[in-house]
């Protein structure tokens, strides 16, 4: 009788160790594998190509990494049906794509959003870049500098608004309408600008298939799409520039729209496709041809008093913030350093172009030959992404130069002196 006393008592205590231990985040890890793998298996028609392949989620302040496959060089450990390991210092991560031990992944940081279809969005996305190549999408990433003036940002936020009404009409009669006033829009803030047509394709064809990619493969209904993509919208006029984010918006809504007639359209693209006259013929739009008074006549019904108020009194801030950037960076003494064979990680969502000195980019991490850079208040770079400007030293040591919002890691056959010609200082071997 004892015995079984004591052997139940035993049981019970361990029952409730088990019970009470951490679950591992790899089993959640692998519950997010099996959702992609099955979503991309299922959207294989998309693309006709399943997208499903290596993936990296990495914690970006422990650089602990899971993964649904291994590396070749071992790094990454078997945990349960997984892979998991610790990321180099020298890596960088982000939300990309990228070759690592001798396999093509596709990285994305944790956490992963709650949500499954935001998570699936994600993750697909993702595993679109790492598919380019094979579905022979070049990733360009021009920077569309024109969409940080007040001009562009206008017309620009008006091809949304009439995009947004697009996907909430009631009939096809009035989707094409609001179509046509998008196109219209665009056109004419290509008529503005020369060459932003060229540039804002570019990033299209990459940015914009992608996310296409990730929201066809995101498992919404009816219904959650027009709610995705009404909050997405939302989110990102938040954003305080557009230059490299508004592809996420403009070719999925097209992309979307065009889906419920020609459901294979994305299968006729390729790399060098003009997609705004893709899009014009598909809708079976007949721009016309004087876009200024077309524009005038239409403008209004899509808050245009409201955006233009909006955009001019963003447009005085801006001039001042460039002005204060260009005193730092260009007018006064600063640390120019070389950029050879680098990888860099930034927040597209949050830049500054330059005039033509190049863009600042408020926190950015570049990893090079000579070591880490890392910049929290702002670093230059130059059109060309040749070099990259930070404010003076504050602090040099042996390995470790210091500024003020910048920490410059050093290997040991590199310095930093000042040149006693300019007052500024230059990053060199030794």
């Amino acid at each position: 009788m004892l015995k079984s006393l004591l052997l139940g008592v035993l049981i019970l205590s361990s029952s409730v160790s088990v019970s009470a231990q951490k679950p591992s985040f790899a089993d959640t890890a692998a519950t997010y594998f099996s959702e992609v793998k099955a979503a991309t298996a299922e959207n294989k028609n998309l693309w006709n190509y399943d997208t499903y392949a290596p993936i990296l989620l990495v914690q970006p302040d422990t650089r602990k990494v899971y993964a649904n496959f291994p590396d070749s060089a071992g790094v990454l450990k078997e945990e349960g049906t997984i892979f998991s390991g610790t990321l180099p210092e020298t890596m960088i991560i982000g939300n990309t794509s990228l070759h690592w031990n001798g396999v093509d992944w596709a990285m994305v940081m944790l956490p992963l959003p709650e949500d499954i279809h935001a998570r699936l969005n994600l993750l697909t996305h993702e595993l679109f870049h790492r598919a380019q190549p094979h579905l022979g999408f070049i990733a360009y990433n021009p920077e569309n500098n024109h969409l940080d003036r007040r001009e562009g940002r206008i017309y620009l936020r008006l091809e949304l608004q009439a995009l947004k009404a697009a996907l909430l009409s009631d009939s096809r009669g009035e989707m094409l309408k609001h179509i046509a006033d998008a196109l219209t829009f665009r056109m004419y803030r290509y008529a503005i600008y020369p060459h932003a047509d060229s540039t804002e394709n570019l990033l299209e064809l990459n940015e914009g298939l992608a996310e296409y990619t990730g929201v066809m493969m995101s498992e919404r209904d009816q219904q959650q799409m027009r709610t995705h993509f009404v909050k997405s919208m939302d989110d990102f006029l938040k954003n305080p520039t557009f230059v490299r984010s508004f592809a996420y918006q403009t070719i999925p809504l097209y992309g979307y729209l065009l889906h419920e007639v020609d459901p294979n359209w994305n299968k006729s693209i390729t790399d060098s496709t003009n997609l705004t006259a893709y899009f014009l013929k598909a809708f079976d739009v007949h721009l016309p041809n004087d876009l200024k008074t077309a524009v005038a006549k239409i403008r209004d019904q899509y808050g245009a008093k409201e955006i233009i108020a909006e955009e001019t009194e963003r447009q005085q801030k801006v001039d001042k913030l460039i002005s204060e950037y260009k005193r730092e960076f260009v007018e006064q003494p600063h640390l120019d350093v070389p950029l050879r064979h680098m990888s860099v990680q930034f927040d597209p969502r949050d830049i500054v172009p330059l005039e033509d000195k190049g863009t600042v980019y408020p926190y950015i991490r570049v990893v090079d030959d000579w070591g880490i850079l890392t910049a929290t208040k702002g670093a230059l770079m130059n059109p060309t992404w040749k070099k990259v400007t930070v404010t003076p030293p504050i602090q040099i040591e042996k390995g470790r130069v210091v500024g003020d919002g910048w920490t410059l890691e050093l290997k040991d056959e590199y310095v930093v002196q000042k040149d006693s010609a300019t007052n500024d200082y230059i990053l060199k071997k030794r």
